[in-house]
């Protein structure tokens, strides 16, 4: 490097001072505050930085002495599975690096309330595309709540908006090219307006939901080699994490949309776990929890390397024997009132094949029931024995690809003929199946068909995502969405859930408009 160039070199502002960590960033503050200058505070994602984000940062930078932007945390960016595009890491030094920004820092929390709190701005900006104080999560009222709090005065910039989520569906594309060009057609067909006055009209809905509850528990552990007696793999135990799933899980994703939901299942009398389940459910879940004799409550175990992710084993801890005796007319006595209970207008029935749900309740439900969401599971546990024609009537099937094949038992059929020998089966208008990376098939009595691509972008557990697909989908047919928007609703909800781990992160109706919202821009 020549002498000039060197000189040059040395006199360029370290860009990475002007980052620091949430408590050193109060302390800067206040002592800027001290020296009289005035400060201005913007707060955001900014995880794809434009020329949008830029020119409001400069006029940010104008109304004031120092300017310090903080940024939402990775763990909170809740714009679907596939944001933030780029880590915290990566946004915060972006940031930094323009020459406006005083100061940079992460946030410890969903939204900016508490760094309000913290750093008590003279001035809190936002974007014009803000300025009604309107947001699906309600944040920005908040926010703008907070810094009147701390007597500070909110702004909005005015110059050129740009969509991160617009630019990153454009250019930084995850999809498949034809799930790209479902997306491309249906924003030309559907709103985002439109897709979320659905989600809005299903707050109405008080369901009920009947079946098994399930406990399903992962054991992390990491192979330590073969063991020296045996030709098996030894491991050695980490962690061990439990989630809520089955007849629970469906209760937690239905409650992040409707203000009630009332459930109904079945606990074992030994090991019953039952403090475990309540503490599980979401507040507006009303459960009522009748008891297996002789029975533990299910426990599904996976057996899981902790390194790759890999599933290595799986122990079902359960008793199958079908419900009798005093066990039985319990059920059957809080179903009859609860199957004829005009404020639950719908009911949602999963049934595991674990023994809950004998013959002369399958009956009674399809009889009483006024309008009848169905899954009927095949899994390890009931080896095909668990089938959909079992019950002769449903307002709504949803199925997946292998549970309709153990039904209908003709492989060389097409999925669509497949799916009407079903509909000739049993008496239901309506069917939805699903079939994981191939996404959705959905089928109703006028013999229309719909497909709908999978949305989703990253896998850790397949577990759950049925559940979640099942329990939404249910809700929009109950209320005579088209296929399309149950389609991309369904799909976009099984995505999220296959992000993270079984069920721990139930669904919720801000979470996914964010995700619906960020797809569609």
């Amino acid at each position: 490097m020549d002498p000039v160039t060197q000189s040059a070199s040395s006199q360029l502002p370290d860009y990475r001072a002007k980052i620091a960590d949430i408590d050193r960033l109060t302390v800067i503050i206040a002592a800027k505050k001290a020296e009289g200058k005035r400060i201005v505070h913007a707060h955001g994602v900014f995880d794809l930085l434009h020329v949008g984000h830029i020119r409001h940062l400069k006029e940010a930078r104008q109304m004031g002495d120092v300017l310090v932007v903080t940024l939402t945390p990775d763990q909170f960016v809740n714009k679907g599975p596939h944001r933030p595009a780029f880590p915290q890491e990566l946004r915060v030094e972006s940031l930094a690096a323009l020459q406006m920004v005083d100061y940079v820092g992460v946030s410890r929390w969903p939204t900016s309330v508490e760094i309000i709190g913290r750093l008590k701005p003279d001035i809190y900006v936002k974007g014009a595309e803000f300025k009604e104080l309107e947001d699906i999560t309600g944040a920005v009222s908040e926010e703008v709540k907070a810094v009147r709090g701390v007597g500070g005065e909110v702004r909005f910039t005015e110059d050129l908006t740009f969509s991160s989520s617009n630019l990153l569906n454009r250019f930084f594309g995850q999809f498949s090219a034809e799930t790209e060009s479902y997306l491309e057609q249906f924003r030309q067909g559907h709103s985002a307006d439109e897709v979320l006055e659905w989600l809005e009209k299903v707050a109405l809905i008080s369901p009920l939901v009947v079946g098994e509850a399930i406990i399903d528990e992962y054991q992390f552990c990491h192979g330590i080699g073969k063991s020296t007696k045996d030709p098996v793999l030894a491991v050695l135990h980490e962690d061990l994490k439990a989630c809520a799933g089955g007849s629970l899980a469906i209760a937690n994703h239905l409650a992040g949309f409707c203000s009630r939901v009332r459930l109904v299942t079945q606990l074992g009398e030994i090991d019953s776990r039952e403090e475990f389940v309540r503490s599980s459910l979401r507040p507006n879940v009303d459960g009522t929890f009748l008891i297996k004799s002789k029975s533990p409550t299910i426990h599904k175990r996976r057996i899981i390397d902790k390194y790759s992710g890999n599933k290595l084993l799986e122990v079902y801890r359960m008793d199958d024997r079908s419900t009798s005796g005093p066990n039985d007319e319990q059920l059957d006595s809080i179903l009859a009132e609860d199957l004829r209970d005009s404020g639950l207008d719908l009911s949602i029935v999963a049934d595991y094949g674990h023994g809950m749900l004998n013959e002369e309740t399958i009956h009674r439900i399809s009889n009483d029931a006024q309008w009848l969401a169905l899954n009927v599971q095949c899994n390890a546990g009931n080896r095909g024995l668990n089938h959909i024609s079992k019950y002769p009537k449903a307002d709504y099937v949803c199925l997946a690809n292998h549970e309709l094949d153990i039904e209908v038992r003709h492989r060389e059929l097409t999925l669509k003929e497949r799916i009407k020998l079903l509909a000739s089966r049993i008496q239901c208008p309506r069917f939805t199946i699903t079939g994981g990376s191939t996404g959705t098939m959905h089928f109703d009595s006028s013999n229309e068909f719909h497909e709908a691509p999978s949305l989703a972008m990253r896998v850790v557990d397949r577990v759950g995502a049925g559940d979640a697909v099942f329990a939404i989908t249910s809700l929009l047919v109950k209320i005579g969405a088209p296929w399309p928007i149950v389609g991309f609703i369904g799909n976009a909800a099984g995505g999220m859930v296959v992000s993270s781990l079984g069920n721990r992160v139930p669904l919720n109706k801000v979470a996914l408009s964010r995700y619906l919202i960020s797809l569609l821009k």
